[in-house]
C-alpha cells in the first residue's frame, strides 16, 4: 500500500497541485499566527498534538470497508504533506521574469525561493545563481524526498510520521516568513529539523555523490557520516554541488532549470529504489 500511495500522489501532484489548497503549511497558517510566544516546548506539544490527531484518525478508519477509508485516508495525508505546488508556481514565475528581463521581478521570486536560508547580499552574479541552485534543490529535498523518506522507512506509521515532519516544516517556513530571528531560534525549529533531516540527507546525498565527480563527492560523503554540526542544508547542497559544477553558473535561466533537472533526477533514483525494496520485501 505504501508503493501504491506514493506512486499515486506523486501523479496528482505533478498534474493538479498548483496551488495552497492541497498545501499543509498554508492549512496551518492560522494555528501558527494565533501563538503570541515560541519555545522549544511548545513547538514539542503542538508536534505530538498533531501527530496524535493523525493517529486518532487513522485508529477510527482502521479496517472499514476492507480497507478503503485508511487508504484514503493515507492518500490524503501524502497529498498535504508531499508537494510544493505554490513553489512550483513561484519557480515558474521566476523563469518567466528571468527571460523577459525583469530583474527586481526575478530577484523578488528568487528571495522568495530562498526563504528559508536566504541568499547572500554582498556577491557576484555567479554565486547568486549558486545559492539559488541550493535553495532549489534543498526545495526538492524537504518537500519530496525527506516526506518520501519518513513515509517508507516508518511503515504502518508512516502517514504519522510524514504529517509530523511536514508540520515542523510549515512551522519553520511560517517562522522565517513572519517571524523574527530570534523567535524562530526560540522555537528550536531548527535543531528539532536538524536532527530529523541528518539520516535522510545522508541517504539522498549518496546518489548526488554517485552523480557527480565521485573521486571528489564520495569523500566528502564519507566525511559528512561523522559531522555532528554542520547544517544538513550545507551538507545536501556540497555534495550536490560537485555534479553541477560542470556547468557555468552565469545564466539566470539554465542555472536554476540545471538544479531542478538533477533533483528530479535523484527523486527518480531514489523512488525506484524504494520500488524495488518494497516489491522485494513483497515477494519474499
Amino acid at each position: 500500500m505504501t508503493l501504491f500511495t506514493l506512486l499515486l500522489v506523486l501523479a496528482w501532484e505533478r498534474l493538479f497541485k498548483l496551488g495552497d489548497h492541497w498545501q499543509l503549511d498554508h492549512r496551518f497558517e492560522v494555528v501558527f499566527s494565533r501563538g503570541h510566544s515560541a519555545s522549544f516546548s511548545r513547538t514539542l506539544l503542538m508536534t505530538v498534538v498533531w501527530m496524535a490527531i493523525v493517529w486518532g484518525v487513522l485508529w477510527v478508519v482502521h479496517g472499514l470497508f476492507f480497507g478503503v477509508l485508511q487508504l484514503l485516508m493515507w492518500v490524503v495525508i501524502c497529498l498535504l504533506c508531499v508537494g510544493a505546488g505554490s513553489i512550483r508556481r513561484h519557480y515558474r514565475a521566476y523563469l518567466k521574469a528571468a527571460r523577459q528581463g525583469d530583474r527586481q521581478a526575478s530577484d523578488q521570486l528568487s528571495e522568495e525561493l530562498a526563504l528559508i536560508h536566504g541568499l547572500p547580499v554582498e556577491c557576484t552574479e555567479e554565486q547568486r545563481l549558486r545559492e539559488l541552485q541550493n535553495a532549489l534543490l534543498w526545495i526538492n529535498f524537504r518537500y519530496y524526498l525527506a516526506p518520501l523518506f519518513w513515509f517508507v522507512v516508518c511503515g504502518f506509521y508512516g502517514p504519522i510520521a510524514l504529517a509530523g515532519y511536514a508540520f515542523l516544516r510549515a512551522y519553520q517556513t511560517w517562522l522565517a516568513r513572519h517571524a523574527t530571528p530570534l523567535i524562530r531560534s526560540q522555537s528550536g525549529i531548527d535543531a528539532i529539523l536538524h536532527l530529523l533531516d541528518w539520516i535522510p540527507v545522508r541517504l539522498v546525498g549518496v546518489a548526488y555523490a554517485l552523480i557527480g565527480h565521485g573521486e571528489r563527492a564520495l569523500p566528502a560523503w564519507f566525511a559528512s557520516l561523522a559531522d555532528r554540526h554542520t547544517p544538513q542544508y550545507q551538507v545536501l547542497t556540497r555534495l550536490a554541488q560537485f555534479s553541477l559544477s560542470r556547468e557555468p553558473h552565469l545564466d539566470a535561466v539554465q542555472t536554476p532549470r540545471a538544479a531542478v533537472a538533477l533533483a528530479k533526477k535523484v527523486t527518480m533514483i531514489i523512488l525506484v529504489v524504494v520500488a524495488i525494496l518494497t516489491i522485494y520485501g513483497t515477494l519474499i
